[in-house]
């Protein structure tokens, strides 16, 4: 892990299209901006942490045989149109 000390006004560079700024400090927090292209998805830890345990456990729960009924019924919709 790469450890960086950072004053207001101070950013980081990650890539060529990632800047973060550090835009304010106050009450043991840090207000930070990012400037990213659109299409990059940026998400709080905490977040990104609970949408990924949350598809580990729908992934979890696909029974095999129903994906194969599911693959079958859709090959035979597909031959139809």
């Amino acid at each position: 892990m790469l450890v960086l000390t950072r004053k207001p006004g101070e950013g980081i560079m990650i890539g060529d299209t990632v800047t973060i700024k550090i835009i304010e400090m106050k009450g043991g927090g840090v207000r930070i901006g990012i400037d990213a292209p659109r299409d990059t998805k940026i998400y709080r830890q905490e977040i990104y942490d609970r949408i990924r345990q949350e598809n580990i456990e729908a992934a979890a729960d696909w029974n095999m045989a129903d994906l194969d009924i599911l693959s079958d019924k859709l090959a035979h919709r597909t031959l139809n149109t």
